[in-house]
């Protein structure tokens, strides 16, 4: 063979390993985004190499079996720089989240050419322009986060074509215009909807009340909407906090489902409204003392200031016969129930099973919820009485059914309760006594059953006889926090919780506790906020328990001696032990004097233990040596002597450690905050709920 021949064939042999060792189209593709980042302070694309054949090893990357790229996820890396269109390229892209960088410039039109997304997340970045049309073009399209950006304009009318879509965040924008119109009848999967802080306008669309499998929050606060509140939002499902605040609403807001008990935050900022939940009533559109421009001396003027002297006539006789009406249905109505008391035992089904009275105590309830006379000889029916209009629920399908004793305890028996139609409950059993108290227990338990809102145990019902007091509440399935934190002997395998978790939980709780805080003008305090009353849902999601129990139980005679789990937890007793007698360290230093009347700032310093116990993952006591100290105390000894944050840090946390940092040490200052030894310094629950919110979406 000549020279030149084996010249040549070296050249094939060469060329042909190059084409065996090139980069094939996708990785290109992924290093057309490398290119255009200009800062990567972490070094998290430096192994994006033209030297493989795939990007398949690449950070961030995940391929199918046929080395296609299906998942790109770079999140809070602080990558400076614009997404290239070369991005569309990825005909197999079903996720692609960058949240949490500096991306800057505008969203790619040749981005939604990715028809196979399924989510696509880029909050908390730098993006401009608008949302294009384009996006529309994504079938299947699940989720999309694009919140905490600079996006303007309007949303466009073709993300209704996203039928697929659950999720849905646009919050922190500078987005205007209305609704796209018929976005709750296709968009009926939504399960969440964040539209909040942006420039939005119009009415708020009457189908939005169609979102029947909305959870959590449906927020469209901070915008421009006008109008009249929709009463179809109150068609969403009852646990939906619907917030309104800081809009131009006007008029009444409507009393029916979800929109009933919410308190006055939903809907604060809205000079125009009116009626309950909020201070200011509506007042009559006709009437003469309504106008705020009118002297008061002009309104008795002419013969529109003032009542004559027929109408005076009028009133007083309607008033007279109405009395005398009132006195005989009183009448009757008493001696029908005297007719009644020696047929009660007979009729009454709740006195067939197991709650008939002794001779001579009293009930002070009908079967339907009305009062009767506390006379010492009286015997009235009983039945359960329900504060959820939703609920389809009485005594003896609840006697019948299949109970577990999940504790017992100083504030009695809990139960988990299965019902015929599969739908599980919690029941919490107080015990005997308190006969003479029945009203003050009622008003107590209907006061408690108002509230509604996603990060606080709804009351459902309620019994109440001389020998029997029951509540029930929602059914919580994974248990208090206390067991998810530090777990317990009980558990056959504890994982850890993640940073991220954590956070999500510490941000449900101060939602539901400002809820609570501004609920009522009476500022409810709960008195008793610790981790084994922090229930978690299925999602993760925290659930506050127990408020007002403590008042119940010594209503109905039973005093709270140890610490036992909420009705709607699933711990067993066996879990109870360790965390018996934990409770006085959640308690604010002043609150131990028994002359000080309850305050807010008594839960705010409890939270602050919360948070402090969420990021040491230690108890609320610590052991330094032999030597016990309170959480908060070796904190701030931690602090003045300027530990590493490794000495901090859970454990579990610290292979996270680089990424959670600055996350950690906001939360630790919010935390300190409210452990103030004095009430006065420490943050109000809207200003700790507010941080910590800017935290999360950071």
């Amino acid at each position: 063979m000549s020279v030149g021949s084996l010249l040549l064939l070296l050249l094939l042999i060469l060329n042909f390993n190059g084409e065996l060792n090139a980069l094939n189209d996708e990785g290109y593709a992924l290093l057309a985004l490398k290119q255009s980042i200009s800062r990567d302070p972490d070094g998290s694309l430096t192994n994006w190499d033209s030297e493989n054949q795939t990007p398949c090893s690449w950070n961030g990357v995940t391929c199918d079996d046929h080395s296609l790229v299906v998942s790109l996820s770079i999140p809070k890396k602080k990558l400076s720089g614009h997404l290239p269109s070369s991005l569309g390229s990825l005909s197999n892209l079903r996720h692609l989240n960058l949240r949490s960088n500096e991306l800057t410039g505008t969203l790619p039109l040749e981005l939604f050419r990715a028809q196979r997304l399924q989510s696509l997340v880029l909050y908390g970045n730098s993006l401009s322009g608008s949302i294009p049309k384009e996006v529309g073009g994504l079938k299947l399209l699940q989720s999309l986060d694009l919140s905490r950006n600079g996006l303007d304009g309007p949303i466009p009318d073709s993300i209704l074509e996203c039928k697929r879509l659950r999720s849905l965040g646009l919050s922190q924008n500078n987005l205007t215009g209305s609704v796209p119109s018929g976005f709750g009848r296709a968009l009926g999967l939504l399960q969440k909807l964040d539209l909040s802080y942006n420039n939005l306008n119009g009415l708020i669309p009457d189908d939005l009340g169609n979102l029947s499998r909305l959870q959590g929050t449906l927020d469209l606060s901070h915008n421009s909407f006008s109008g009249s509140i929709p009463a179809s939002l109150g068609s969403l499902p009852e646990k939906v906090y619907v917030d309104l605040a800081h809009n131009n609403l006007s008029g009444p807001i409507p009393q029916t489902g979800a929109l009933v008990n919410r308190g006055p935050t939903a809907f604060l900022g809205n000079p125009r409204l009116c009626g309950p939940p909020l201070k200011d009533p509506c007042l009559p559109e006709d009437s003469p003392t309504s106008h705020p421009f009118v002297p008061e001396g002009e309104s008795k003027k002419g013969g529109g200031g003032g009542l004559n002297k027929s109408a005076v006539i009028a009133i007083v006789v309607c008033d007279v016969i109405g009395i005398c009406i009132v006195g005989f249905l009183f009448s009757c109505c008493y001696l029908k129930l005297c007719s009644r008391r020696n047929t009660v035992d007979e009729e009454g089904h709740v006195l067939e099973k197991e709650c008939k009275e002794k001779k001579g105590s009293s009930f002070c309830f009908r079967r339907d919820g009305s009062e009767s006379p506390s006379s010492e000889n009286l015997e009235t029916q009983h039945d359960l009485v329900l504060l959820d209009k939703h609920m389809a629920l009485d005594l003896d399908e609840l006697l019948k059914a299949s109970a577990f004793v999940l504790g017992k305890g100083g504030n009695g028996i809990v139960y988990k309760v299965v019902l015929e139609d599969g739908v599980t409950v919690a029941v919490r059993r107080l015990g005997e006594g308190g006969s003479q108290r029945c009203k003050e227990f009622q008003t107590e338990v209907e006061a408690i059953g108002k509230l509604r809102h996603p990060n606080i145990v709804s009351l459902k019902a309620y019994y109440w006889s001389v020998e029997e007091k029951l509540l029930i509440y929602d059914y919580i399935p994974n248990g208090s926090l206390a067991n998810a934190l530090h777990g317990n002997p009980s558990m056959v395998s504890f994982k850890p919780l993640a940073w991220d978790v954590r956070l999500k939980i510490m941000r449900g709780i101060a939602r539901g506790l400002l809820y609570l805080h501004e609920f009522s003008p009476k500022k409810y305090v709960h008195g008793s906020l610790k981790l084994s009353n922090i229930l978690l849902g299925q999602d993760m999601e925290p659930h506050i328990s127990d408020f007002g129990l403590m008042h119940l139980s010594s209503i109905a005679g039973t005093l709270e001696t140890t610490t036992v789990d909420h009705p709607s937890s699933n711990k067993s007793a066996s879990s109870i032990g360790p965390l018996a007698n934990l409770s006085s360290f959640y308690q604010a230093p002043e609150a131990m004097k028994a002359t000080v009347k309850p305050s807010q700032k008594w839960d705010v310093y409890s939270f602050g233990v919360i948070l402090l116990e969420m990021i040491t993952g230690r108890l609320p006591i610590v052991f330094v040596g032999k030597t016990e100290m309170e959480i908060v105390k070796w904190i701030q000894m931690c602090i003045d002597e300027k530990k590493e944050m490794s000495d901090i840090l859970d454990p579990y946390l610290v292979p996270e450690d680089t990424e959670i940092e600055e996350e950690v040490i906001a939360v630790l200052k919010v935390a300190m905050a409210c452990v103030s030894i004095s009430p006065e310094k420490r943050p109000a629950m809207k200003h700790v709920a507010d941080a910590l919110n800017q935290i999360f979406l950071q």
